[in-house]
């Protein structure tokens, strides 16, 4: 009899913190409106240190760095006249762009989201908190679609087989949400994340080796496959159990005024032409990336270096963006193709379109983005904070491990506020990719322990509008759940993604293992 009161004491408890965060969150304006604010107090604080003198001299150079105001006769000039360049000079813009028109075709043929039920669909149903972990993992190949279209499938597998379908909708999401910033695979996010540190980097001298999308692979490849079995063991040995214990019902409560948001026509197992599609797209995958592969092993390739390597730097890391580019578009015409989902030539463009109109709000952000990185360089401001910092940190001793750990910290917290990863990326970029160069560090380094932090928090946060999504799904099991009945069944992940994932960063500081190609954990 004393369990129950101490049950609903404890989601009293989380209900008011949960209500915190969100009053405290709700506080915050849109990415847009918060940069914009941002611009305007780097403006008046640099055109502040402007008139005050305040100089600069980064360590192993020689010269000394002015601060310039914005509002300043060259500041302004300097605006007026670089307005278009600062936007479409955002390295991102380049980057994201032609993998976003790639994945489109992938996405919209019906590619991705046949591969991903070719994967539920065969795994036995021992294994399906694992399948349902991987899929989830590097699920962020589909962007913020991961999130609608995954869970809800989960859901699905996980009731044709016997077991709770509530553990594979939570389990999806918990997979999708907390390990959003790594994946098996190169994605659009890591050419966002490598356009946003180049464009901090590439006025800072001695910065270290050039970051590229695949400048976290070797991280994202461990830290995948740890989070996957993770994921999974909490699934099946936390979640699932706990549910039975809870006497969750397994069958959908039908109620016509709240539908269930799953993708149409969306079922586990695939059609003859699907599969069709699937072999002959797996194959022209394999076409392309051979083509690729004998072009750059010729002894005399073009995509070598001067010294006739790879590494650190030549046309093949640079071109990294095409070989993105064609590996989703070739596989994703010839799966549109054979089932007809890309039937003429016109239809290219069309699901390209719709690719750029899904992201036609990170556009618009990239607009402020753009302008606030630009005057950050410009003003000098940010290369004082960094020595300021750095100084900072020497004086009290923090400059290893701890340091790192203390950044990754800060990272979730503000990501319980912060949900958008470029937007906060672009803050954080601006100030601590420069101050940890000072002390030594590869900016590829601190990129990857950003994407520890960024995720982790990312499913215990109600300022997450696909928790709402979630929330919505899971009422047609349980009408009474709550953000908090929620924020209980994601903690274990959230906690133990968090342990894991640093345990992985640790691994590669210890050990100096790469990040990637080209991209170590110091600077030489």
């Amino acid at each position: 009899m004393s369990s129950q009161p101490s049950l609903t004491r404890r989601s009293a408890l989380i209900d008011r913190f949960l209500g915190g965060i969100e009053r405290v969150g709700n506080k915050l304006p849109d990415p847009f409106m918060l940069f914009l604010l941002l611009f305007g107090i780097t403006a008046v604080a640099s055109t502040a240190m402007a008139w005050a003198n305040v100089t600069v001299q980064l360590p192993g150079t020689d010269e000394v760095t002015v601060v310039k105001g914005f509002f300043t006769a060259e500041g302004l000039t300097w605006f007026t006249q670089n307005i278009g360049v600062n936007y479409l000079g955002f390295p991102p813009l380049a980057t994201v762009l032609p993998i976003l028109l790639a994945v489109g075709v992938a996405e919209k043929s019906g590619l991705l989201a046949a591969l991903i039920r070719k994967t539920f669909g065969s795994a036995p149903r021992w294994s399906l908190p694992y399948a349902v972990a991987f899929v989830g993992v590097v699920g962020s190949i589909m962007s913020d679609a991961a999130f609608v279209v995954i869970p809800p499938l989960a859901a699905l597998v996980f009731k044709a087989a016997g077991r709770h379908p509530v553990a594979g909708l939570l389990g999806g999401f918990a997979a999708v949400g907390a390990g959003y910033s790594t994946s098996l695979f190169v994605t659009s996010l890591d050419a966002l994340f490598a356009g946003i540190t180049t464009s901090v980097t590439q006025n800072l001298p001695n910065a270290g080796s050039a970051v590229t999308p695949v400048s976290n692979y070797f991280f994202n490849v461990v830290s995948s496959l740890v989070l996957i079995a993770v994921a999974g063991f909490i699934i099946d040995k936390i979640l699932e159990p706990r549910l039975g214990r809870q006497g969750i019902a397994r069958q959908e409560i039908v109620d016509d005024d709240d539908a269930v948001l799953v993708p149409a026509a969306m079922n586990a197992r695939l059609t003859d032409a699907e599969n069709r599609g699937l072999f002959w797209s797996f194959v022209a995958g394999a076409v392309v990336a051979a083509v690729i592969l004998v072009g750059v092993l010729l002894p005399e390739s073009p995509w070598r270096n001067e010294d006739g390597e790879f590494l650190p730097r030549s046309p093949l890391l640079s071109s990294i963006v095409f070989i993105v580019f064609a590996m989703f578009v070739i596989p994703g015409l010839v799966y549109g193709k054979i089932t007809g989902t890309i039937a003429r030539g016109s239809d290219v463009p069309r699901v390209m379109g719709q690719a750029i109109k899904d992201m036609s709000g990170f556009l618009v952000l990239a607009f402020i983005l753009g302008q606030f990185i630009a005057l950050f360089n410009f003003s000098g401001i940010g290369s004082w904070l960094a020595v300021t910092g750095a100084s900072g940190l020497e004086s009290i001793g923090l400059t290893g491990f701890p340091a790192v750990v203390s950044f990754v910290l800060l990272a979730s917290l503000l990501n319980l506020f912060i949900i958008s990863g470029s937007a906060m990326w672009t803050l954080m970029a601006a100030v601590f990719v420069p101050l940890f160069v000072l002390l030594g560090y590869e900016p590829a380094f601190i990129q990857g322990a950003f994407r520890v932090g960024d995720s982790a928090t990312q499913v215990l946060t109600p300022l997450n509008p696909y928790m709402i999504v979630l929330l919505t799904m899971l009422r047609k099991y349980e009408p009474r759940a709550g953000l908090g009945t929620m924020i209980a069944r994601m903690l274990p992940f959230a906690v133990t993604f968090w342990l894991a994932w640093v345990g992985v960063l640790s691994v590669f500081y210890f050990f100096d293992l790469p990040m990637g190609p080209g991209n170590g954990i110091l600077i030489p």
